[in-house]
């Protein structure tokens, strides 16, 4: 992809998106047909997790995907030099940015045969990666992608715990956009525990009435299809954190709805841990997921998840972590 210029003003104006010069391209992208020679099951997992989730970066995708950083960047390098993946590095101010990885056009002509449709209904086009770059949602999707990375990776560590399901923003609003749309959806699950949650990841930008205003939609939601997800809404700080506890404790309580909140500045790299402090009457101490699923056990896994005949490749669920070797494409 060509370098990115820097915009005048607005989104992107205190920094620049690099695009992966140095890495050399053949003048020809390699066709689909000469893909199916070069590309293993992980890395079809991989194309479908990036086109899912729009952008991840190299420390997430070797948390879910890779023993090192180093092997997942020399694979990830070769997927570049075919086009099956675009990169840029944003230049911040101070200090340096890891490379975020992006649908390549190779990659968008793979899922677009895959799934039988043409690169418009797939939502590709050749900006693809520069409209991603310079998005004033980046830092919002980054911060989603990378708590749901966190918890994915945790079965790598711990093999009775971690995700088993993950659906992106577009995802859900593609299932309940009509009723709810949050920032994400999934299921942890910890030996016998399963707690399937929504995700609002609020960045301090909406109001408070606003950030309330959404519980209408979740009480909504349960009532219109008789299941029960909780619901996990995490910010920056824990001011900000304090502020949303104060002001949604009664709608939460008044709707019935099981909400628990985070603060990324308390928090570390454990989400998986004693993050959340629910909103209910004697919620004050922070708790782990697991804990949270045997705190609530009437919740259920939302309605919608199962495949029907309308689905098609790219409308199924991504598993959040790749086969293992040697399992069929």
């Amino acid at each position: 992809m060509p370098a990115l210029p820097r915009p005048a003003s607005g989104p992107g104006s205190r920094y620049t998106a690099r695009a992966a010069t140095t890495r050399r391209r053949p003048a020809r992208h390699t066709d689909v047909a000469a893909l199916t020679r070069i590309l293993t099951c992980r890395d079809l997992w991989l194309t479908r997790m990036i086109h899912e989730h729009r952008v991840l970066t190299t420390h997430q995708i070797a948390s879910l995907a890779y023993t090192s950083p180093r092997s997942a960047q020399r694979r990830l390098r070769t997927l570049h030099v075919h086009a099956v993946l675009d990169s840029f590095r944003p230049l911040t101010q101070t200090g340096s940015s890891p490379e975020h990885y992006t649908l390549g056009p190779a990659g968008a002509a793979l899922l677009a045969a895959h799934a039988g449709c043409s690169l418009s209904d797939l939502g590709w086009r050749p900006s693809h990666t520069g409209r991603i770059a310079y998005s004033p949602a980046l830092g919002h999707d980054l911060g989603v992608n990378e708590l749901l990375t966190q918890l994915a990776a945790r079965v790598r560590t711990s093999p009775t715990a971690g995700l088993t399901m993950w659906l992106s923003e577009n995802s859900c609003a593609r299932r309940w956009g009509d009723i709810v749309r949050p920032d994400a959806y999934a299921h942890w699950h910890d030996g016998d525990q399963v707690l399937p949650f929504f995700l609002e990841y609020d960045t301090g930008s909406q109001a408070l009435g606003r950030v309330e205003a959404k519980l209408t939609g979740y009480a909504a939601f349960h009532t219109a299809t008789g299941t029960r997800p909780a619901l996990l809404i995490h910010t920056r700080t824990h001011s900000r954190d304090q502020a949303l506890r104060r002001r949604l404790a009664g709608p939460a309580r008044d709707l019935e709805l099981n909400v628990a909140t985070s603060s990324a500045d308390f928090t570390t790299t454990s989400p998986w841990g004693p993050w959340w402090i629910p909103l209910q009457p004697g919620g004050s101490g922070r708790t782990g997921l697991t804990q949270l699923a045997a705190r609530w056990p009437h919740l259920s896994p939302a309605s919608g998840l199962e495949p029907t005949d309308a689905d098609t490749a790219l409308t199924l669920p991504v598993p959040p972590l790749p086969p293992a070797p040697g399992a069929p494409a």
